[in-house]
């Protein structure tokens, strides 16, 4: 069982220390957040520590795909977590964020028996491992898992590439890069087929990886003048079908709302 006033609690100190180092503009001109980084992490080591075992946090932001597939796989599972958002990620990344993640520095992170783990795939898999008695996240047979992780591998390079290009280029580079997206679309759903997911009837790693991309569709379309349900219908399906779990409908932001968000992301980057 868990201690939900004890957990409620820690979260919402953790909160407070996390922006301790990025304050808020009311803060600064209050002047009265000055405790010292060093001092921030030590209390805020100490308030994981305090957390039970079987408690979750997740670090995220909320246009990023990679968290959505987390927020989907913890749904699928029925685990409780705490969410604790990245508000200024590209400019004064949170200390909470810088500890957890080191190395990187990215989200997703989620917190679990005082230990961090990071990147997507690896948090995909430590959830299914961890909670193993319900909703299995990777198929038993280790060919299917092996053919899922080379599409997310193929998908998620073409992404960090192609998206990009869509959004912040122009012309040629732009056309390319579409033209790119769209055969890269078309090759999954030959992968898709005529089946309801991509393993058949369950809902599983491949479809938790993907789906959350989905939301940038409207972007994609809008920038660069195309239509992904006219160039690729089943692809389409698959999407509404996987938005129909409430695993999904619950996790992915509004499509609208991302595509405004990219716009005041390009002026930020003095993109036109």
């Amino acid at each position: 069982m868990w201690c939900l006033s004890k957990a409620l609690r820690c979260v919402s100190q953790l909160y407070v220390l996390v922006h301790a180092i990025a304050p808020t503009e009311l803060q600064t001109r209050n002047r009265n957040f000055t405790t010292p980084r060093k001092e921030v992490q030590r209390k805020i080591l100490c308030l994981i520590s305090q957390m039970d075992e079987d408690e979750v946090v997740l670090l995220g932001f909320w246009t990023s795909p990679y968290v959505m597939r987390v927020k989907i796989a913890l749904a699928e599972k029925g685990v409780h977590y705490y969410y604790m958002e990245e508000g200024n990620l590209f400019k004064n990344k949170s200390t909470l964020l810088l500890k957890m993640n080191p190395v990187f520095k990215k989200v997703p992170v989620i917190i679990h028996n005082d230990k961090s783990i990071c990147e997507s795939l690896i948090i995909l898999q430590y959830i299914d491992d961890v909670w193993n008695d319900r909703a299995p996240i990777l198929s038993e047979d280790p060919y299917q898992r092996a053919k899922a992780r080379f599409w997310i591998d193929f998908f998620d390079k073409k992404m960090a590439d192609c998206g990009r290009r869509m959004w912040a280029s122009k012309g040629a580079d732009q056309e390319a890069a579409k033209k790119e997206f769209i055969e890269s679309l078309k090759l999954l759903e030959g992968e898709l087929g005529e089946k309801p997911y991509f393993e058949g009837d369950r809902f599983g790693l491949l479809d938790i990886a993907l789906v959350p991309f989905s939301c940038r569709f409207y972007t994609y379309e809008t920038l660069c003048n195309f239509s992904v349900e006219k160039e690729c219908p089943k692809l389409i399906e698959w999407v509404k079908r996987c938005s129909l779990r409430e695993s999904v409908s619950k996790s992915l932001p509004d499509q609208y709302k991302v595509y405004d968000f990219v716009l005041e992301f390009k002026k930020m980057l003095g993109i036109n």
